[in-house]
């Protein structure tokens, strides 16, 4: 059996409306369609906003060109660029319990790990800063006598960024602050499904000087608003975070300009388990990466490829600790597992579960939904027996999922993990250094964790191989990514023609 923790109900709940920002205004759109968001853990609305339109996406999109051809933003010195990131950074803190709020009672998510999130939100704006004053062009006076060479970096231009439920705020904190410390300008959509958190930033960006137009917010779908963000003439880049279905569709909008893409996309991560591990610290971590966020994230440890030797003795230390996980009310201080966003996707992963099963795998602990009465929840679930050919072991589930296969060889294990068509993360376990850097260089990952799982920091860049997406995120180079670079080419002296005799 798995904790539970039956949500309370909510005093007096008061919807939070919101509208959109559009040019430093909050506005309520051309036309006044609304969204509602229906709290996954208690199954009330708790938020309402102004639903964005084709013709709104024109505005924003107007305003953050203006902004940034005639604008100051972009002419800013680095400096006072970076002032203003430090200045939301500090806003973030002061106001990160009422942020912490929305993204829980939106998301589902446990209230205790997404104020985490946001501390790590605020770190992020600051190091967004620091690297502000960081960047740099090159010179080159090593051309000859007759030459001189700067290459510079510019800001790209207008950026359409687009973030998705499961990480609200610290996602489009993954991009945004990068973005606004070279320069760029930006229309952002969050998910229709937990945008509050962002709008309140919107928020915050104004207070903290952000001039008018620099940064613009809107809510709606992938139709009305995400579409026209990522095929619209006057955008030069897109960041995108989401599913691969639907980064395809953005790379296929974006090619229609030939705009810079930047995505990061879905995950299908392996831990891979040696004899000489130490069992205790990876049956922690694997409780940890499988469950963390409601297995609902996009680098969840939800592949566990498990020498055979061990492999039953593992699954049943896994079975045991997840007796101990708290299930249920995100905004409980002890909860470590939330809500599903949507009863639509608790569909989807019982669907994966009853498919492995019938597939032959067995589940050796939960593989049920849990029933409240109200909002949606699924039971941590271990399915042991797996096949690398079954679609649990191929597919996302984006649930708190953890297939267990076996592996017999170092080499059966590196065939496994690069079986599928993702490549975001990976770990490795064994107290042999010559084990996990074979497994760190052949394994192919954006990022390759050994003895640990799903740590990082804004140093360390985060992106993926293959089907997992298109560049990185964080990083020292990550305000780079904003820019382009112009190479000016300059001729010292008298200069002599060849089709012409002097």
């Amino acid at each position: 059996m798995t904790v539970l923790v039956k949500p309370q109900a909510l005093p007096d709940v008061k919807i939070r409306e919101f509208k959109m920002l559009i040019d430093g205004k909050w506005v309520e759109g051309v036309e006044t369609g609304t969204i509602e968001r229906v709290a996954p853990s208690h199954g009330v609305t708790v938020s309402r906003y102004k639903s964005a339109t084709k013709d709104d996406v024109h505005q924003a999109i107007a305003a953050a060109r203006r902004a940034f051809d005639q604008g100051p933003w972009p002419r800013m010195t680095a400096a006072e660029r970076s002032n203003i990131l430090l200045k939301a950074a500090d806003m973030i803190s002061t106001r990160a319990e009422e942020l912490a709020y929305l993204d829980a009672i939106e998301a589902g998510k446990p209230i205790t790990q997404v104020r985490g999130e946001i501390a790590g939100s605020a770190d992020i704006w600051r190091y967004a800063a620091a690297l502000a004053r960081d960047l740099h062009g090159e010179s080159y006076n090593t051309l000859g006598e007759g030459t001189m060479g700067v290459v510079l970096r510019e800001a790209i231009g207008v950026v359409s960024i687009i973030t998705p439920w499961n990480f609200p705020f610290l996602i489009v904190s993954q991009k945004l602050p990068f973005a606004l410390a070279a320069g760029c300008t930006a229309v952002v959509k969050p998910s229709e499904l937990t945008s509050g958190s962002t709008l309140v930033l919107g928020e915050i960006l104004m207070e903290a000087g952000v001039p008018a137009g620099v940064v613009n917010i809107l809510v709606g779908t992938g139709a009305d608003v995400g579409a026209p963000m990522t095929g619209h003439p006057d955008v030069d880049m897109i960041s995108f975070t989401g599913s691969t279905g639907v980064g395809r569709l953005t790379m296929a909008n974006a090619a229609q300009t030939l705009k810079k893409v930047s995505l990061e996309l879905g995950g299908k991560n392996p831990q891979i388990v040696f004899r000489d591990a130490n069992l205790d610290e990876f049956v922690d971590a694997a409780v940890f990466g499988a469950y963390f966020n409601a297995g609902e994230c996009c680098n969840a440890g939800s592949r566990l490829i498990v020498h055979r030797d061990i492999a039953e003795d593992v699954t049943a230390r896994i079975a045991s600790l997840s007796e101990k996980v708290k299930v249920g009310d995100p905004l409980d201080p002890s909860t470590q597992v939330g809500a599903i966003i949507t009863p639509q996707h608790l569909q989807k992963i019982q669907g994966y579960v009853s498919g492995a099963a019938k597939s032959g795998a067995t589940i050796a602990h939960g593989g049920s939904q849990i029933d409240f009465g109200f909002g949606q929840y699924m039971a941590p679930t271990i399915l042991a027996d797996v096949k690398p050919d079954m679609a649990v072991a191929k597919e996302e589930v984006f649930g708190p999922v953890l297939s267990v296969l076996t592996f017999d060889t170092v080499e059966d294990a590196i065939r496994i993990a690069n079986s599928i068509d993702y490549g975001l993360s990976a770990g490795v376990w064994s107290r042999d250094f010559d084990t996990c850097m074979t497994i760190g260089r052949r394994v192919r990952a954006g990022t390759i964790w050994m003895n640990t799982f799903m740590d990082g920091a804004a140093e360390l860049p985060f992106g993926g191989y293959r089907q997992s997406g298109l560049g990185r995120e964080l990083g020292r180079h990550a305000v780079e990514d904003y820019t382009e670079t112009k190479t000016l080419n300059m001729h010292i002296g008298r200069r002599t023609g060849w089709w012409m005799p002097r």
